[in-house]
Parts: C-alpha cells; structure tokens; sequence
C-alpha cells in the first residue's frame, strides 16, 4: 500500500506507464529536432548538407554531393531529387552573402567533412543564428558509421558551450568490440536500444552569433579516403514514416507562409552576382562555374 492507502501500481500499469512516459520523450525530441524552427515567417532558412531530408523549413539548400554515386551518403537511392533552390558547393566556401540568412541548419554534416572548423565559420558568416546536430562521442564508439571522421563531443568553456572534434583515425574505437558485434549479429539491437534514448545519442546545438567549435588532432588522407568510400545512412520505413508525419505536422506552417520568391543576386557574394533579377527556381546551381 502506498502512503494514503493507495495500492501500489500493478507490473502492467508500471509498464503502461514507461511506455506511455518513453513515447513523449521520444515525441518531444522528434518535434525540437523535425518541427521547432525558432524563425519568423519572413526569415530565410538554409539547410547545409541537406541530403535526401531536407528541413521543411528551409528556403534554399545546399550539398556538395548531388550525384547517384553519392546517394548513399545522403541516405537515397539515386541523384538527389530538386524540390527546392539547391546549391552544389562546399560548406567551408559557401557562396552566399554575409548575414543573408537568419537560420541555418546543419544536421548530421559536420561528422562527415573534412574541414568542421570551415564549415563554423561559414555558418556563423552567413546566418544570424542555428542548429548544428551531431553523434556523440560515447554512444558512437559502441556503434557508428564508418562513413564518420570525428569523435564529436560538447564542452563546457569559460567562452560558452563548443562543440569538439576529435580525428578518428580508424572506422570504430575498439576494431575487437566491432569484429564482435558483427559476428554475433548485434548491431541491430544494440542500435535500436540507443535510439530508444535518442537525445543521450545526439549532441543538439542552438547556437546564435558564432558556432564556437574546436578540433583535436589532423586526419589521415588514406582514412578519409578510405571512409568517403563507405555506405552512409540508408533509407529505412522509419525514414519515411518521419517524413510522412512532418509532412502532416507542417502543412498549415507550409500553407500560411507559401514560398518566398527569391532572387539569385540577393543570396549570394558579390563578386558572383549576375547583375540580372533572376528569380530562383528549384535546380541545382553551381556558382562560378563549379
């Protein structure tokens, strides 16, 4: 009996409760990581490294990798699909104007690049504000990608909280712990029981002003080149059921605001621009002739 006479609760409500208390743990984070874009209605959006799953809220998109030969790495299946104005260029040498964009999103990028301390300082030149999402360190040495090249971890500094990149230097942290995992067929499981706590997984970053974001060590060309060969993230039903629901969960947002007519001198340097009144479109621009 519980204090006040109360029978203590039955193994199954217990368990109705857990599972009722882990569904909006998981809804709460699936709705700050999908839905929650702290932008008004008129400020333009970037998404970096947009792949196959672009932000819906984003205006413009870029990605250095548009070709079927790359579709694993942007979890698809062929070339990238244009449903938006999408810039093929790198993220350490965007080719948009200062302050052209009030948010930038940059979600499980960073981990793949070469150049992460680039790709800050782009972000922070050329968006007011943002949200950097990466694997964190712990949880990616039980299971990660190849396709990775850094630890990544969040410190607390007397300058605020930064991000931290560690050089891998092998696909795994411990190749005996991974050779063991795959033989005994694991993998599956020990991913499904860190997705269950999905934002222990994941270092979510809001930063405004400045990405502050440091880098340990110097990667090995021949593991870069090694791990740029690797399959990345495939498209699973889960994939697309998310999609599916933010789809559903944004249209009155998508409807209200519609899109933006944009013009192609506003967006990017000066030293790029056209001197015409061209309007954006949804294609593949590649500035300067790249």
């Amino acid at each position: 009996m519980l204090p006040g006479g109360d029978r203590d609760p039955t193994p199954s409500s217990g368990l109705t409760y857990s599972r009722s208390m882990s569904w909006l743990r998981a809804w709460k984070v699936f709705y700050e990581r999908r839905i929650a874009v702290p932008v008004d209605d008129d400020g333009l959006v970037l998404d970096v490294g947009s792949g196959d799953k672009p932000s819906w809220r984003a205006d413009v998109l870029l990605d250095r990798y548009t070709g079927a030969e790359h579709a694993a790495q942007r979890s698809g299946r062929r070339r990238a699909a244009v449903r938006r104005p999408l810039f093929d260029a790198d993220a350490a040498d965007m080719p948009f104007a200062d302050g052209v964009f009030a948010y930038a999103i940059c979600s499980n990028v960073l981990e793949h690049v070469t150049d992460p301390a680039g790709v800050a300082r782009e972000l922070s030149r050329v968006a007011g504000a943002g949200y950097i999402e990466v694997p964190e360190a712990a949880s990616a040495k039980i299971v990660d990608f190849p396709s990775h090249l850094w630890w990544c971890r969040l410190a607390e500094e007397p300058e605020g909280p930064t991000l931290v990149f560690t050089a891998k230097s092998a696909p795994y942290h411990d190749p005996e712990i991974a050779g063991y995992i795959e033989r005994a067929g694991v993998r599956r499981e020990l991913d499904a029981v860190l997705n269950s706590r999905f934002e222990h997984r994941v270092i979510r970053y809001h930063w405004t002003g400045t990405v502050r974001l440091r880098v340990e060590g110097e990667l090995d060309p021949a593991f870069v080149e090694r791990a740029m060969q690797e399959e990345g993230h495939r498209r699973t039903w889960e994939t697309v059921l998310v999609q599916g629901l933010t789809f559903v969960l944004t249209a009155p947002a998508r409807r209200r605001r519609g899109r933006p007519e944009l013009l192609y001198d506003d967006l990017v340097k000066p030293e790029l621009r056209r001197g015409t009144r061209q309007r954006l479109r949804k294609q593949i621009y590649r500035p300067g002739g790249q």
